[in-house]
């Protein structure tokens, strides 16, 4: 397993496990387990998956001690607003149970977010919070977030994977010393992802899978993935990355890949900005 140093010093796992759509305690919780039993020393909830209880209790029961752990969660946006970013703060790490956070995102740039991040700047000058930052920030955005704020955001979670590769907004969040972390570093099982032979192709090189070969890539432009699954022997193979690296002619293929745009999600949509505004996660 290899490492990132944030902009604050904070060492950073490059490969993590999500826990994305499992909302299923008992599922969650043993997934959390099987994964931090294959290595997966980084955690990725989120207040909005309703499961940073079941995290919080294989955190509890794994063994492994706490320092080890990265454990990241984020703030939705019912509560982007610095009165309601202190409290989801407080719930977080209540939920969890743990004493700190490693990393609070910001879970997308909706709302009040600047009232927010002066919340999370405070929890983070007093230690509540190890680093902080924000999901899904475009590069023009970005620039502004981090032309506004106090504390440069150390991490971007935005969607990342072959066939969305994101090129400016990389060079924006590199200028600004914003480490890249991927959701969907497999693209949801879209463009047949999985046996796509391009991928493939290179995979069959190394002896690795296409799936394998797209966390590699992400990782060799220096970003963090964080792919999940509730299969041990998948958490597995997601981890066994770290003994080969892409060639350049491996990336220059790749980058033929790119689509230019998401096929997941349209945070320009009116729609679906108003469909996250009104999912409610508490009263």
């Amino acid at each position: 397993m290899d490492y990132v140093t944030l902009n604050n010093g904070i060492k950073m796992p490059l490969e993590g496990f999500g826990v994305f759509q499992v909302p299923d305690a008992a599922q969650c919780e043993q997934a959390v387990l099987d994964a931090i039993e294959s290595g997966y020393r980084l955690i990725d909830t989120a207040a909005a998956y309703m499961n940073e209880e079941a995290v919080g209790s294989a955190v509890k029961k794994c063994g492994v001690p706490r320092e080890e752990l990265f454990i990241a969660t984020k703030l939705w946006v019912q509560d982007a607003s610095y009165e309601g970013a202190k409290k989801a703060i407080e719930t977080s790490l209540e939920k969890l149970g743990l004493d700190y956070i490693d990393l609070y995102l910001i879970h997308q740039p909706m709302g009040d977010y600047i009232g927010a991040y002066r919340a999370m700047e405070e929890e983070y000058k007093v230690g509540g919070l190890k680093a902080i930052g924000v999901c899904n920030f475009y590069p023009e955005r970005l620039a502004d977030f981090c032309e506004t704020v106090d504390i440069i955001p150390m991490v971007n979670q935005v969607e990342l994977h072959p066939f969305f590769q994101q090129e400016k907004a990389l060079e924006i969040m590199k200028e600004y010393g914003v480490v890249p972390e991927a959701w969907g570093p497999f693209a949801e099982g879209k463009y047949g992802i999985f046996t796509h032979p391009v991928l493939s192709k290179i995979g069959e090189k190394y002896g690795k899978s296409a799936a394998q070969v797209a966390l590699r890539w992400n990782v060799d432009r220096g970003v963090v993935v964080i792919p999940k699954s509730v299969h041990k022997e998948r958490m597995a193979q997601n981890m066994d990355i770290w003994d080969f690296s892409l060639s350049s002619e491996d990336m220059a293929e790749i980058a033929k890949l790119d689509t230019g745009h998401s096929e997941i999600v349209n945070h320009y949509d009116p729609a679906f900005v108003k469909m996250l505004h009104g999912k409610k996660i508490h009263d």
